[in-house]
């Protein structure tokens, strides 16, 4: 086997040892230009791109091998590759441009072609008028020529190209130009050349008549006569002829040492042991680069990188970078269609917004379509979203969470500014009636008024007032535990005292229908041990609740999590829910209800004897408030402003209860011991029997009176002692008056 070294073949196939194994040569193989060319396809962030090659080896293995690099460093993918027939028919290459045009965002195209080739397709896209629209890269057997652009300069600007780095050797030029027909007889091809170079003909008799061809005269000169430039394989040539001569010297000094020509050893060469010695030769070459090869015979890969520009209507070829291992461009000197210095795209999708993810385009890596993470999603990667925590909301745009904001009612709040106007007067309200009553505690009106479950029923009232500024306050630990003792406690005080007069009402006068004698636990120590023990069994209950959970406050994410992440909220409230506050309330409740039946069993006795009709006007009036609040309360339940509405409907509703109240049962009395205090005076005092007997007789003879609108009849007796009672028009008789 002889060995051989080339200079000019680049086909990835002449690698592969197990085939081509006394194969080398001293230009890199295009398995480096294929990985230079997705380098710079790469640094011009360009990931969609089109494959052009001629039908051969040539082309064929190139584009192989730059697809190979693609799939291995990945980002770049190809989007169609076409190929050139070797006898393209006619519209052949028009066909070529419609197909590239099928994937127009890929407008950079790869060509491994020859100049033929290249030449045509550069023709086929002026005429498809597409001049600008494709960015060409080609191989090496585009490099800096001139014939595949002559005449396509416009369609050809921009185009970047590859060629193995080179220069012109010294003194070739010179020696070359200098050769003539009489001093070259020895290259026995170099006459075709004079006439190729020339357009001439050497023999008379290939003359043609009427042909335009003349006879060499053998005095044209090279680059005188003919245009003339180096060929750019001379260096590799030579590095070649040296390659091969530093092999056989090696070989020569290691087997023939101090002998002159060949010893037996090397006569006859052998092919294996001389591939040994050309592998590891080291030398530098004719341009000054080391050569070498590896151990599948390629030479280093070393390439320079040149765009074709048009500039001042000059088109030029110019280096703008070189590949060896590594990518060095200068983007900043490339020059693109249109005379800009911004980078054409390239790419298949355009990059996602922040916040969007990338979803694939199966089997084109490089394609997607933008969806964006929508709701409490954010970004997490280029592909995927994901979820926020409970506690968190995405940022404007979806790029990472950000806290949700805390809200809390204000007291600036119009929710709360209405609540708390309404607890103060109340307040000041009850405060002025207790003023009122100790400064006339010893007055008859006062004592009429059962000072003792007065004062506790004043006490809840200021209790209700109160609860507004707990419920408003930034709920904490203390504030939760407040709110839990006082929501409930102050209705609970307050009806409670009212369940017990009620009570002590109806006790009285149904045992005024059996018999003279005063029922049991009517004294003032016996109402307030009544009262307290009904007050008793609500701190009881919550003592029990704090028991079993103890109270805390909370941030409520759930309850103004909006579809909209923009205008979710977490509140901060107390851990009392919609059933806690219904059981909180449910026992005032109970003693509310309680107290109106016992109204409205009362309803009948005359209100000459008592202040049950008082009571029962402010009980029906707070069942109506109440039953006004319920649907208010639970029917915003899924509203935006759930926690302002229901803390202001329930804050309103406590202290309308408390003014109810606080209005018919104190403001009238408060009004005649101020303004008529001669009604504020001792009347006779009549035993029990008297009272008794007189309410007794009012019912026996209620047949006979006329109805009244509340449906209390009146008695002829009743009228009598009402017109006795009432004879300086006076309209307010007491128990205490008549010893009850």
């Amino acid at each position: 086997m002889i060995p051989q070294i080339s200079y000019a073949s680049t086909a990835p196939d002449l690698s592969d040892n197990s085939r081509y194994d006394f194969f080398s040569r001293v230009v890199p193989s295009d398995t480096y230009q294929a990985q230079a060319m997705v380098d710079i396809v790469k640094a011009l962030k360009w990931n969609y791109v089109s494959t052009l090659a001629s039908e051969g080896s040539y082309g064929e293995s190139g584009v192989e091998a730059f697809i190979q690099k693609c799939r291995e460093d990945g980002g770049v993918c190809v989007a169609q590759s076409v190929k050139i027939p070797r006898e393209p028919k006619l519209g052949e290459f028009d066909k070529i441009i419609r197909r590239l045009l099928e994937t127009s965002h890929a407008r950079a195209v790869i060509i491994f072609a020859n100049e033929d080739d290249i030449r045509r397709v550069l023709e086929a896209a002026k005429r498809a008028n597409q001049t600008g629209h494709f960015i060409w890269m080609g191989s090496d057997s585009w490099g800096s020529k001139i014939s595949p652009v002559l005449h396509q300069e416009e369609v050809a600007e921009g185009s970047v190209t590859i060629l193995p780095k080179r220069v012109s050797v010294k003194g070739f030029d010179r020696y070359f130009t200098s050769r003539t027909l009489d001093n070259n007889r020895r290259n026995i091809w170099f006459a075709e050349f004079w006439e190729e170079n020339f357009h001439c003909k050497l023999s008379r008799h290939a003359l043609k008549k009427g042909s335009n061809i003349k006879k060499c005269t053998n005095r044209e000169r090279i680059g005188q006569d003919s245009s003339y430039e180096q060929e750019g394989k001379v260096q590799f040539v030579i590095d070649a002829v040296y390659a091969m001569g530093h092999a056989l010297h090696n070989m020569h000094k290691s087997l023939c040492p101090g002998k002159v020509g060949l010893c037996p050893k090397m006569d006859p060469v052998d092919g294996v042991e001389l591939l040994k010695y050309i592998r590891s030769v080291n030398f530098s070459g004719i341009a000054g680069t080391p050569v070498t090869f590896n151990e599948n015979g390629d030479a280093p890969g070393r390439y320079d990188i040149y765009q074709y520009q048009i500039r001042n209507s000059t088109p030029e070829y110019k280096v703008i970078g070189q590949w060896s291992d590594h990518l060095h461009l200068n983007i900043e000197s490339m020059h693109w269609p249109g005379g800009g210095n911004r980078l054409p795209s390239s790419i298949c999708s355009l990059p996602c917004k922040p916040g969007e993810r990338k979803k694939l385009v199966k089997g084109i890596p490089c394609c997607w379509h933008c969806e964006r993470c929508d709701g409490y999603q954010y970004q997490l990667d280029e592909f995927h979203c994901k979820m926020c925590r409970f506690s968190e909301r995405p940022n404007e745009n979806h790029t990472s969470c950000v806290p949700i904001p805390i809200v809390k009612l204000e007291w600036s709040s119009p929710w709360a500014v209405v609540p708390v106007f309404i607890a103060i007067v109340g307040i000041i309200a009850t405060l002025f009636v207790v003023v009122t009553f100790v400064r006339y505690n010893d007055t008859p009106i006062v004592k009429a008024s059962g000072r003792e479950l007065s004062y506790v029923l004043l006490t809840g009232i200021f209790l209700c007032y109160a609860t507004t500024f707990l419920m408003i306050a930034e709920p904490d630990l203390g504030t939760c535990s407040l709110r839990r003792i006082f929501l409930g406690l102050g209705m609970s005080v307050s009806y409670a005292a009212l369940l017990t007069k009620t009570n002590r009402i109806y006790r009285i006068f149904e045992q005024g229908k059996k018999s003279v004698s005063a029922p049991r636990f009517i004294s003032p120590a016996s109402q307030l041990v009544i009262t307290f023990s009904l007050i008793s069994l609500q701190l009881v209950g919550v003592c029990i609740w704090f028991i079993v959970d103890p109270s805390h406050s909370i941030i409520d994410y759930e309850d103004q999590r909006t579809t909209n992440p923009h205008f979710a909220r977490g509140i901060l409230k107390c851990d009392i829910s919609d059933l806690s506050l219904i059981c909180l309330l449910g026992y005032s409740m109970l003693l509310m209800v309680t107290c109106t039946v016992y109204a409205i069993k009362t309803r009948g006795v005359p209100e000459t004897f008592n202040e049950a009709k008082p009571i029962g006007f402010t009980m029906y009036t707070t069942c109506i408030v109440w039953l006004a609040f319920i649907p208010i309360f639970f029917g915003t339940s899924q509203s935006a402003e759930k926690m302002y509405i229901q803390t202001t409907t329930l804050t309103i509703s406590v202290s309308l209860s408390a003014s109810v109240s606080l209005g018919m049962l104190y403001m009238p009395k408060v009004y005649i011991i101020l303004f008529h205090p001669e009604q504020n005076v001792p009347k006779r005092k009549r035993s029990l029997k008297a009272v008794v007997t007189a309410a007794t007789m009012s019912n026996k003879f209620s047949q006979k009176g006329s109805f009244r609108p509340n449906g209390e009849a009146k008695s002829e007796l009743c009228e009598n002692l009402e017109t006795q009672a009432l004879a300086t028009k006076q309209t307010y008789v007491s128990y205490s008056n008549h010893a009850i």
